[in-house]
């Protein structure tokens, strides 16, 4: 912690000298930066209410157009001649007498229905209904799911008397009359005019009904941070992208006066721009609200873009600053990591500064006490490892193994010439065993040595215990002459005289042939043999070298862990062992070594 606080109390040369360009040059910048963006601020604004007028009249272009051909409808029934002269003449017949009509006049019924089913095929789809005084009506959809006779239950039909001429009455938003349609669209506009005589005497009426998703699907469209929705002079929602708004007082419209087309305004903590614009048709009006974030990203994005420019313009400077100011300390920053790898005892890393300065000079000198304390260090180790060979040496010389072999044969023929032939055979098998363990110049020997060596150890093992083992040989002349690691077979004839004959009298056999470019070697006894489970777990150990935990009953796996492990040292590619056995008839080890794999690694084995 100290430390820490010392390092922001005490900043390195490069830290002062950035402090000091940033007092002198950061702040004049960003205080540049600050006004900057204060005077563009206006013009951003400015920019953005006039996107959002621009967003909005093209809203209301495609809104005038779906309420164009609603009313070009009502305008093509009100208008058309021949239609107007067949309903005016049909409003004089009494139902009884439209039940009872003439193929003329059924004709001209059909004629009716095909030209309002044909007025609404060239626009948005709409429903057309044209109720007569006596009760008939004419419509373009099933009246099965709605009655046309309740248009003359609403509360606005009773406005149509007071229409005159081209006058419309728009009911505003209300439920969708056909059953069907209402999962799609919830909710219809329409527009209702009255159909007079020439002595302007009503005679009928006509209704144009709209779908409100026709318009819903216009609004949705736009920006989808934009807001945009049709309300009527009493601000209550006709259309907007969420249907559980239609129907609602627009609170926001209560809460903030529309004053210009496009305005700034705060409500909720938030500021939006607020743009609206009247229909032609009627007092609805299209309103957009768009969160003035949303509306001002594009057009920050360009002054960013400015802001950026000017901001690496001022940049440069402390870019050639960063680069000068490296290039100074760079050596001073190298001089640190030297001197700190050497406090590790890391005495092999050298300076490598070539300036002809004063860092320079030091990172020579550096370099030269390096140099001389590698010396030093090196004359110290030569002369212990020096010491430690006159020292092996003396204690070689104590005991020369052709002493031993000499003693061993000056008593095998005094033994000999007693007439103990037995014990003179004990002490030759002895002395070859001895000078293989002592001498080790040689890794691998043939395998026909190997054997030799086995069998000299088997009689002394049979010359130590009451009982006898039987050694078979059962091996080819070819893999006679296979080279074999020394003393590869000893552990395993040691833990089957041991472990599985129990040291009693038994059978060894080993067998070594050549399959397959395979040196195939094999060691059975008819010992005892080893449990399921105990087999399991031995070769389970085998496979992972496992050495750490042995059973001191049975089966020896350290010595079998030994001889495998030497086995992977000793060949390129890794020989296979394996060991099979059965309880009460014996076990059998097979070790399987590709040919020409040899000399993977050359250890000594003493």
């Amino acid at each position: 912690m100290w430390t820490n606080y010392r390092r922001l109390t005490s900043p390195s040369f490069r830290s002062k000298v950035f402090l000091a360009s940033f007092i002198c040059i950061g702040i004049p910048v960003l205080l540049t930066l600050s006004i900057y963006s204060y005077l563009t601020r206006d013009a951003v604004e400015e920019q953005a209410m006039q996107n959002a007028k621009k967003e909005l009249d093209l809203t209301e272009e495609n809104v005038g157009r779906v309420i164009d051909d609603v009313i070009n409808a009502s305008n093509f029934v009100q208008i058309d001649s021949e239609l107007n002269t067949i309903l005016k003449n049909k409003s004089n017949l009494t139902l009884n007498e439209v039940d009872n009509q003439s193929y003329t006049e059924y004709l001209e019924d059909r004629q009716v229905r095909k030209t309002i089913e044909n007025i609404t095929l060239l626009g948005e789809k709409s429903y057309v209904t044209i109720l007569l005084k006596n009760g008939q009506y004419y419509t373009n959809y099933s009246t099965g799911q709605f009655d046309p006779n309740s248009f003359y239950q609403e509360q606005w039909f009773k406005e149509l008397s007071s229409l005159n001429g081209f006058e419309s009455y728009w009911s505003g938003v209300e439920p969708t009359m056909l059953t069907y349609e209402r999962i799609q669209s919830p909710y219809q506009l329409s527009v209702a005019r009255t159909l007079r005589d020439s002595n302007s005497g009503i005679y009928g009426y006509v209704i144009v009904t709209l779908l409100e998703t026709k318009i819903r699907n216009i609004l949705n469209n736009q920006n989808p941070s934009e807001e945009i929705m049709l309300v009527d002079d009493q601000n209550q929602i006709l259309s907007h992208k969420d249907p559980e708004l239609i129907g609602e007082q627009a609170t926001i419209l209560a809460d903030i006066p529309l004053t210009d087309s496009s305005q700034i305004a705060e409500w909720n903590g938030k500021k939006y721009v607020i743009t609206h614009k009247s229909l032609t048709f009627n007092d609805w009006r299209l309103v957009s609200v768009l969160p003035y974030k949303a509306a001002t990203s594009n057009i920050n994005s360009i002054f960013s873009e400015v802001f950026l420019l000017l901001a690496v313009s001022f940049a440069i400077f402390f870019v050639i600053l960063a680069y000068l100011m490296n290039r100074i300390t760079k050596p001073l920053r190298h001089l640190d990591k030297v001197v700190k790898k050497v406090q590790t005892g890391d005495l092999s890393v050298r300076a490598n500064v070539n300036s002809h300065d004063e860092i320079g000079q030091f990172s020579h000198s550096l370099n030269h006490m390096l140099d001389r304390v590698n010396t030093m260090i090196d004359e110290v180790n030569q002369t212990h490892k020096r010491k430690r060979k006159a020292e092996l040496a003396m204690l070689q010389a104590q005991i020369n193994p052709h002493f031993l072999f000499n003693v061993l044969n000056s008593i095998r023929m005094k033994v000999f010439r007693f007439g103990d032939k037995e014990s003179a055979g004990m002490i030759q098998s002895l002395s070859k065993l001895l000078r293989w363990t002592i001498d080790n110049k040689e890794d691998q020997i043939t395998l026909f040595d190997e054997i030799s060596l086995m069998k000299d150890y088997v009689n002394l093992m049979n010359m130590r215990q009451k009982n006898k083992v039987e050694l078979e040989i059962n091996v080819t002349d070819e893999a006679y002459q296979q080279l074999v690691p020394r003393f590869l077979l000893q552990p395993l004839i040691e833990n089957s005289i041991i472990h599985g004959l129990n040291q009693g009298s038994g059978q060894i056999i080993i067998t070594a042939d050549i399959h397959n470019e395979v040196l195939q070697l094999s060691i059975r006894d008819n010992g005892e043999g080893i449990s399921p489970q105990q087999l399991a777990k031995l070769n389970e150990e085998l496979r992972s070298s496992t050495t750490t935990k042995r059973s001191n009953k049975g089966f020896s796996s350290i010595g079998m862990a030994n001889v495998y492990e030497r086995l992977q040292l000793s060949y390129r590619v890794s020989p296979e062992m394996n060991i099979e056995s059965k309880l009460k008839v014996g076990t059998m080890i097979t070790i399987k070594i590709p040919l020409g794999g040899e000399g993977h690694v050359q250890s000594h084995v003493s």
